[in-house]
């Protein structure tokens, strides 16, 4: 699985819209349906309006009606290079991954061209605040 995911988010990434950074990222999703998302990064002149691979991802596989993820790869790097390190998911990317995956299971698994590295969420986002949390109200 880890495979495909790496190969959808390389490819994925070549779609990037990247102008002002020049760094480049895709991001492959795996619902629990085991379905596969893409997604890239989009810049914009205002930069805070652009989005993250990640985000990018998350909202086109919820707007395709799916809520629950297992893992994701994210692929980055300048654009017209291949990948040579690993890019990890901004605190942003990380908080939506917690709102639509569990933190016990949900894996992030990311590439430098050659190798690989795999975490679970809880990992990259401990301690983190989810919606387990308002159901109940805050502890």
């Amino acid at each position: 699985m880890d495979e495909q995911l790496i190969a959808a988010a390389l490819a994925a990434r070549e779609k990037s819209y990247c102008p002002y950074s020049g760094f480049s990222v895709g991001a492959a999703l795996m619902g629990v349906s085991g379905k596969i998302y893409t997604g890239c990064n989009v810049e914009c002149a205002s930069y805070p309006a652009g989005n993250c691979a990640e985000r990018t991802v998350f909202c086109k596989a919820v707007s395709e009606g799916e809520q629950k993820f297992l893992a994701i790869a994210v692929a980055g790097g300048s654009v017209g290079r291949s990948v040579t390190e690993y890019c990890p998911p901004c605190g942003i990317c990380r908080q939506i991954m917690r709102e639509f995956a569990d933190p016990e299971e949900f894996r992030i698994v990311l590439t430098d061209g050659k190798n690989q590295k795999s975490y679970l969420l809880k990992e990259l986002l401990p301690e983190s605040f989810g919606p387990d949390h308002l159901e109940g109200g805050c502890p």
